[in-house]
């Protein structure tokens, strides 16, 4: 489980940073107005105070009042200029940084979506969101708030100090005697700072697991009582994402007040050191004023500078472990390019050893042929690998030892989308998305026609109860499916199944949680799909198998027996056992 992650993601990775970079790439022209826009800021902003020494020293002080006007004029022109500048520089940088999350955000999920079911048993679905939302989210901070505007900002630091050297040496140096402690004071915030958004970052991930999973799950809190239990926990979580930010908070609340000090210090200095020098002719006023304009444009991106730093580090954290996701290899290997048409449906497990984890088989050897058209049914107790085959037929996961073919052919061989395509599958646990029943059917392929999604549903026996929905078929469907019954969502999964006209159909346990009435209109419609299709029909209840051509009982992974229904019956057997506890006295338990 992905709880709690370090920091990996540095300032100085610069293979990542690199990477990062890299994702502006189709941008570059935007990158490089960026650029440009940040250097002709940089430039600009130190002639404001110098030309405003000028005009004190040269207009005020000479009493020109025509000179005085025309220098106003200047400096409103290089106002408006710089504020031009500025507004194309927010305005760039942030347009580069939306553009390039949305981008990475398709490209999370579209890694997401292909990753194998064997990551999403391992990873509370909060920290894939966390990835998915709030991480790429943070990657934006990199362009619109942190590496272009730290570079800027560096920039306009350079150009204000050369300014003052230029303009008074001593005077500069007298300024910038408290510098040593501003800078040592930004980096002690800085990794301060780092800490505490670390924190916050593992907190947000947990706070997302918690509320993710426990809105899911919400009915089983609710029946058994649990709510109080789970909101203290809720509130203990919350209580821990409260004290990582003000933590941050503190920090923020120590550091700003201190550089206020630093440069009220630094300004006093020039001012006591500076008024000197005027009094003994060796400066004018208008350099002395230039200075505290020069000291307060100095620290201004100083103080922001610790805070952009840390804006890029939790960025590149953000982007380390986004980039672990897409770096994640747990994908089906998709090699092949067997990709027909169409498919008879035969299908062949042959010696087939399978384990979720290192050696721990839940399948072993397992051997059996079903003929194109025929209905094999599976049954066995809990854990005895049932929902395990149907899943390795899919290749939800790959098996570790022996092969399946379909129609003669290996699975490896099939193109993964060219082999699922003609495979069906009803599952016990019906899922719903947020949408209208015909989108929940069709899963919104364009393909699929609503004449082929009536015509399904009628085969199913299912149109006359879609049709009793306000909206028929655009009736809108809650998340999960929560405002239909369990029997009316099962048919939907039917027809869902049923239209995109698969020649193997799985039905796992498709009617163990519904009432007997829903299980006879279920069971209709089985009947009616099974017809010349390759049918694997997994069920506890043995009363809905006994017309199967083949019945096979598993054990703990092993194929027990394999036959009829009055086959196995003879044989005395595990299916035998199976049968005697259901029925008692002819009646079915």
């Amino acid at each position: 489980m992905e709880q709690k992650q370090n920091i990996n993601g540095s300032v100085y990775d610069w293979p990542l940073l690199k990477r990062i970079i890299g994702l502006a790439r189709p941008y570059r022209m935007h990158f490089a107005a960026a650029s440009f826009l940040a250097i002709a800021i940089a430039v600009i902003s130190p002639l404001r105070p110098y030309l405003i020494q000028y005009t004190v020293d040269n207009y005020v002080l000479g009493l020109n009042s025509k000179g005085l006007f025309d220098m106003s004029m200047i400096l409103v022109g290089m106002l408006v200029i710089e504020s031009l500048l500025q507004y194309g520089f927010i305005y760039i940088t942030s347009w580069l940084g939306q553009s390039v999350i949305r981008n990475l955000r398709v490209r999370v999920f579209g890694h997401v979506v292909g990753l194998r079911l064997q990551y999403f048993d391992r990873t509370p679905i909060g920290t894939v969101t966390t990835r998915t939302i709030n991480d790429v989210e943070t990657i934006n901070n990199i362009f619109s708030q942190g590496l272009v505007q730290i570079v800027a900002d560096l920039l306009t630091i350079i150009a204000i100090i050369a300014f003052m050297l230029a303009t008074n040496w001593k005077l500069t140096l007298v300024s910038l005697a408290t510098f040593p402690l501003l800078i040592y004071s930004t980096y002690v915030f800085k990794e301060s700072i780092k800490s505490a958004f670390q924190k916050v970052r593992n907190q947000v991930a947990k706070l997302n697991a918690f509320t993710q999973e426990h809105i899911t799950g919400m009915r089983i809190i609710q029946i058994f009582n649990a709510q109080k239990r789970e909101m203290d926990r809720f509130k203990q979580i919350n209580q821990e994402h409260r004290d990582a930010h003000m933590q941050s908070i503190w920090y923020y609340s120590i550091f700003f007040p201190v550089v206020e000090v630093i440069l009220a210090s630094a300004i006093g200095l020039m001012v006591w050191y500076g008024a000197n020098r005027v009094i003994h002719y060796e400066t004018t006023i208008g350099t002395l004023i230039a200075f505290i304009l020069y000291l307060n444009m100095l620290f201004r991106p100083l103080r922001m500078l610790a805070d952009k730093f840390n804006t890029l580090q939790m960025g590149m954290v953000a982007a380390d472990r986004v980039f672990a996701l897409l770096d994640k290899e747990e994908t089906i290997e998709n090699q092949g390019h067997h990709h027909p048409d169409t498919i008879q449906g035969d299908v062949k497990f042959e010696h087939v050893w399978f384990a979720y984890e290192d050696q721990n088989y839940v399948l072993k050897g397992v051997d059996f042929h079903i003929k194109a058209g025929e209905t094999l049914a599976i049954v066995g107790a809990t854990g005895s690998g049932k929902s395990s085959i149907i899943n390795i037929l899919n290749r939800f996961y790959e098996i570790q030892k022996g092969s399946i073919k379909v129609d003669g052919v290996d699975l490896r061989d099939y193109e993964l989308a060219g082999l699922r395509k003609h495979i069906g599958m009803v599952l016990q646990d019906v899922f719903l998305f947020s949408g209208t029943v015909l989108e929940n059917i069709t899963l919104r392929d364009s393909v699929i026609t609503r004449e082929q999604v009536v015509e399904a549903a009628k085969a199913v026996g299912a149109h006359d109860f879609i049709m009793r929905l306000p909206g028929g078929y655009d009736y809108k469907v809650m998340e999960r499916g929560a405002t239909l019954s369990m029997g009316q969502r099962q048919l939907i999964s039917f027809i869902r199944a049923l239209v995109f006209n698969p020649a193997i159909l799985i039905l796992d346990e498709a009617t163990s949680s519904i009432d007997t009435e829903s299980e006879m209109i279920i069971q209709q419609a089985i009947d009616k799909m099974v017809v010349d299709r390759t049918s694997i029909v997994i069920a506890h209840r043995l009363s809905t198998i006994q017309k199967a051509d083949k019945i096979m009982v598993l054990d703990k992974g092993e194929l027990k027996e394999i036959g009829t229904h009055e086959e196995l019956l003879k044989l005395d057997g595990y299916y035998r056992k199976l049968h005697d506890m259901q029925f008692k006295k002819g009646v079915a338990v």
